[in-house]
C-alpha cells in the first residue's frame, strides 16, 4: 500500500502538466497552484515532512521565482524598448540580408546564435532572446517559443562554463552518499556526452528547420524542409563536432562558447551565398533581400544586445575579476527556520540586471521619448506580473518536491522515489532511462545543473547495481537533463511571458514534449549501444 501511495504522491508535481497537456482550461498559475497544494499535502501526509521544512523550502522557492522574474521583466523590458525605438525592425532587416529564407533565418538565430548565448551566459538567457528575435522576424509568437526552446537543448549540456558538468554533476557525485569517486570519472562521462551528442545533437537545426515547415510555415508540410537537410546538418555539425574536441582536449568548461563561436564563422558565411541549399531554393527565395525602411543603422540596432552579450561574458568568466566582485554583494536567509535550507541572492551578477543595463543603453542610444518609455515600462510590468503568479506556484512546489527528503519516515525524497521505482523497473535497460531520469530533472528544476546535482549520484548507484559502465549512465544523465530544458516549466512560463503568450503555456509543452522525448530516446538507444559493444 505504501509503494501505490509513493508512487502517487511523487507524481503529484506532474499533475499541473497534464492538466495544461490534455488541453483543460486551466491556466498554468492555476495549474500550477493546485499542484503545490497536492505536494505540500503529500509530504505532510506520507513523506511526515516537518512543517518548518515544508515553509523553508517554499522560501527558498520565492526566491528563486523572485530571480527568474527578474530575468523575464528585464528582457521584457528591453524588447519593449527596441520595438519603440524601431531596432527590432532593423534587425529583422539585417537577418533578411544574409537569407530572406525563414528556415535559414531559424538555425542562424535560434541555434547558432542561442548556442552562443548559452555558453556566455546561460540561466535561461538564450530563449529569452531569442524567442523576441524570431517574432521581430515574423515567427508566430507560439512558434518562435516553441523553436527557441527546442534549440536551447543540445547547447545545455555543457552550458555557461561547463557549469552543468563542472559543478552539477560534481557536486552531485560528491554529496548523496555515492561513495568514493573513481578518478577520471567526470571527464570520461563528459567525452562520452560530447560523442553521442555528435551523434543525436547534429539533427537538431534539421528537427528545428522540419517542426517549423509542418506547422509554422505557410505550406505546413513535412516536404516544405526536407530540401534544407545538408544545410541544417553542417549547421549541427559545426557546432558539436568542434564541441566534442573542446571538451576532449581541454574539458567541459569551453565546449558550448567555442563551439558556437566556430558555428558562427562556418554557417553565416554559408547563409549568406546559399550554399547547401538546392538550386530550387537559392533561385526562389535566397536571393531576394527586403529593402530597407528603417533609417536606424544596423549598428546602433544591436548595440543594447551587444551590451548585454558584453556584460554576461564579463560577469561569467572565471579569469576576471568581476565575477567575484559582483557576488560579493547579495541578500539571503541561511538556515531558514533552522533548517538547514538556504536562500540567498546575488543581485548584481543576476542576468536579469544585466537585460535592465542594456535596457538603459537601449534608451540612450535609440533616443526614446519619455512616452515610448513609459508605453514600454506599462506594457512589461502587465506581462510580468502575469507570469509572475505562475512562479510563485511553480518554483516553491519544486523546492518542497526535492527537498522531501527531510522527513520522519526515513523515505527517499519524491524523486529519488520515483527514480528508484524507474530503475527497479527497468533493470539492464537502465541506460535506455538514464536519459528521461535527466529529462525529469530538468523539467523539475529548471536547470541541467540542478538535474545533475540531484540525479548524478542515483545514476552512478545504478550503474554499480547493474554492473553497468558509469560514464555512459553519466553521459546519459548529462543529456537527458539538456532535453529536459525543452519542457521546463520555469523555462516554459518564462519564454511564454516574454513574447506576451502567458497562458499559453500547455500549448507550448504540448509541441515540445515530443522533441524532448525523441531526443531522450535517441540519447538512449546510443547508450545502449556503447554498453553492448564495450563490456
Amino acid at each position: 500500500m505504501i509503494t501505490s501511495w509513493l508512487i502517487l504522491a511523487a507524481l503529484s508535481p506532474l499533475l499541473a502538466v497534464l492538466l495544461l497537456l490534455v488541453g483543460l482550461r486551466t491556466s498554468a498559475s492555476k495549474a500550477m497552484a493546485l499542484s503545490y497544494v497536492i505536494t505540500i499535502v503529500a509530504g505532510l501526509a506520507v513523506w511526515r515532512m516537518p512543517i518548518r521544512t515544508i515553509i523553508a523550502a517554499s522560501i527558498e522557492g520565492l526566491a528563486i521565482a523572485a530571480s527568474i522574474l527578474w530575468i523575464v521583466f528585464g528582457a521584457i523590458l528591453l524588447l519593449k524598448l527596441l520595438i519603440e525605438g524601431g531596432a527590432m525592425q532593423r534587425i529583422r532587416e539585417g537577418f533578411s540580408s544574409i537569407s530572406s529564407e525563414p528556415r535559414v533565418q531559424l538555425v542562424l538565430v535560434a541555434w547558432v546564435f542561442g548556442a552562443f548565448l548559452e555558453g556566455a551566459a546561460g540561466f535561461g538567457t538564450p530563449a529569452a532572446i531569442t524567442a523576441p528575435l524570431l517574432v521581430a522576424l515574423r515567427f508566430p509568437p507560439l512558434g518562435a517559443v516553441t523553436l527557441a526552446l527546442v534549440a536551447n537543448s543540445t547547447p545545455v549540456a555543457f552550458g555557461a562554463i561547463g557549469t552543468p558538468v563542472a559543478i552539477g554533476l560534481v557536486q552531485g557525485l560528491n554529496q548523496g552518499g555515492a561513495g568514493e569517486i573513481p578518478a577520471g570519472l567526470v571527464e570520461r562521462a563528459a567525452v562520452t556526452a560530447a560523442g553521442i551528442d555528435l551523434l543525436v545533437g547534429s539533427f537538431v537545426p534539421f528537427v528545428l528547420i522540419l517542426i517549423y515547415s509542418r506547422i509554422f510555415s505557410d505550406e505546413r508540410t513535412w516536404r516544405s524542409g526536407l530540401g534544407y537537410w545538408r544545410f541544417a546538418l553542417i549547421a549541427g555539425c559545426a557546432y558539436t563536432l568542434p564541441a566534442f574536441l573542446a571538451v576532449s582536449f581541454l574539458g567541459p568548461e569551453l565546449a558550448t562558447l567555442s563551439g558556437a563561436l566556430i558555428a558562427i564563422m562556418i554557417v553565416v558565411p554559408i547563409a549568406r551565398r546559399g550554399l547547401l541549399l538546392s538550386p530550387a531554393l537559392v533561385g526562389a527565395r535566397g536571393t531576394i533581400h527586403p529593402v530597407k525602411t528603417s533609417s536606424l543603422s544596423l549598428l546602433h540596432a544591436w548595440v543594447p544586445y551587444l551590451s548585454l552579450t558584453v556584460l554576461l561574458l564579463l560577469s561569467r568568466i572565471e579569469l576576471l575579476p568581476f565575477k567575484e566582485a559582483l557576488q560579493t554583494v547579495t541578500i539571503g536567509w541561511t538556515s531558514i527556520l533552522g533548517t538547514s535550507i538556504n536562500a540567498s541572492v546575488a543581485p548584481f551578477y543576476l542576468p536579469g540586471t544585466m537585460f535592465v543595463i542594456a535596457a538603459l543603453v537601449a534608451i540612450g542610444v535609440l533616443s526614446l521619448e519619455n512616452r515610448k518609455i513609459v508605453r514600454a515600462g506599462r506594457a512589461t510590468i502587465k506581462a510580468t506580473m502575469t507570469s509572475g503568479l505562475t512562479l510563485a506556484a511553480a518554483v516553491p512546489m519544486v523546492r518542497v518536491f526535492v527537498h522531501s527528503a527531510d522527513n520522519g519516515v526515513g523515505l527517499d525524497g519524491m524523486p529519488m522515489a520515483l527514480a528508484g521505482l524507474a530503475v527497479d523497473a527497468a533493470a539492464s535497460r537502465w541506460p535506455f532511462f538514464a536519459p528521461f531520469i535527466g529529462a525529469f530533472g530538468s523539467f523539475l528544476s529548471g536547470s541541467a545543473t540542478f538535474s545533475n546535482m540531484t540525479f548524478a549520484a542515483f545514476q552512478l548507484t545504478a550503474a554499480d547495481q547493474g554492473g553497468l559502465r558509469p560514464d555512459i549512465v553519466l553521459a546519459a544523465q548529462i543529456l537527458g537533463a539538456s532535453a529536459g530544458n525543452m519542457v521546463s516549466v520555469v523555462n516554459v512560463v518564462a519564454a511564454a511571458a516574454i513574447v506576451g503568450l502567458s497562458g499559453r503555456e500547455g500549448a507550448i509543452i504540448r509541441l515540445t514534449l515530443i522533441p524532448m522525448l525523441g531526443y531522450a530516446g535517441a540519447v538512449g538507444l546510443f547508450a545502449m549501444f556503447l554498453m553492448s559493444i564495450t563490456t
